[in-house]
């Protein structure tokens, strides 16, 4: 559904000239949920803007829902659903004129734009909104209907840039089942920026890691997190010695070290490790106080590419 090669943006500045993307090569599946995971200034939302057509690449190509970028942009812009960070509705137009002008602007007649935006509005839970003006809405419920106008005229790929900003938790989480209920029901593809780690996480099939305009890490945050060291794994255990002989012996064990009555090591997959680690302990009568498996974050792995958290610009 979108295929990039090359993909650069060099912006000229009184400085100088800043590579803003330098290079960025994607393959993005029918059906995907994508994020685009990377600290501010690291390239995400030029990219962004690239592929919606709002920014024209200074090199490199890509096709978007079939239609190059180059070519045919305003094939590209028939074909995707975009909600920018900022939102783009109108304070002062109620919820109901804003979904009917989105659907008249993609050339659906009068009767169908105000069916478009019935079902849209029932979808989102917007259906008791409909008279009030945007203006009046809380934070969630702008977003939703900024993804209602994103999907009114069925994009085959929708590009979300930071859809969650500024929202409280209980929001987010709202937002979230919408975006994957896009994926599941819809099988819309989905693309999205993003600085939250967690958002990634439980959101995504598929991760892209981007830093200083280039993509340094991609594949299932599992994957990701894998690529890390493995899980961390504590025993506590007054037998503590005796505890890391016995997890020194695991497949894939590794960096076992003993403190105190704590034993700390790390194993490929710590959920998987877990019962065969409780079952030779109990046959070498190795009492245990405690036990904690930690997995790695997204965070992490940024930090074990970079040297940096993804929290530092």
């Amino acid at each position: 559904m979108i295929k990039a090669r090359a993909l650069a943006r060099r912006f000229d500045t009184p400085a100088g000239p800043v590579e803003a993307v330098r290079g960025v090569d994607l393959d993005i599946a029918a059906g995907e949920l994508v994020g685009f995971l990377g600290p501010n200034g690291a390239g995400k939302t030029t990219t962004l803007r690239m592929l919606t057509t709002l920014l024209r690449p200074t090199q490199g190509s890509a096709v978007v829902a079939g239609c190059d970028l180059r070519a045919d942009p305003v094939g590209v812009r028939r074909r995707i659903g975009y909600v920018a960070q900022g939102g783009g509705t109108g304070p002062d137009y109620p919820v109901d004129t804003e979904l009917r002008m989105q659907a008249r602007f993609y050339g659906l007649p009068p009767a169908q734009a105000a069916s478009r935006a019935a079902e849209l509005a029932e979808w989102f839970d917007l259906t008791d909104l409909m008279a009030l003006p945007t203006a009046a809405l809380s934070g969630g419920q702008r977003r939703r209907l900024d993804l209602a106008m994103g999907l009114v005229h069925r994009p085959a790929v929708l590009f979300l840039d930071e859809p969650t900003a500024g929202l409280d938790p209980h929001s987010r989480a709202n937002l979230w089942e919408r975006i994957r209920d896009l994926r599941a029901d819809l099988g819309t593809t989905v693309f999205l920026t993003t600085h939250y780690l967690d958002e990634a996480d439980v959101l995504c099939d598929r991760v892209l890691v981007i830093d200083q305009g280039r993509i340094v890490a991609q594949g299932s945050p599992d994957d990701l997190k894998r690529q890390v060291s493995g899980d961390t794994v504590v025993l506590t255990s007054a037998q503590a010695a005796a505890a890391a002989e016995v997890a020194g012996r695991l497949p894939g064990a590794h960096q076992v070290s003993v403190a105190d009555t704590a034993v700390r090591f790390h194993v490929p997959a710590g959920d998987t490790a877990l019962p065969t680690l409780l079952r030779e302990l109990d046959q070498a009568e190795v009492e245990l106080t405690s036990v904690q498996v930690h997995r790695p974050t997204l965070d992490d792995v940024f930090r074990a590419l970079t040297g940096r958290s993804l929290g530092q610009d």
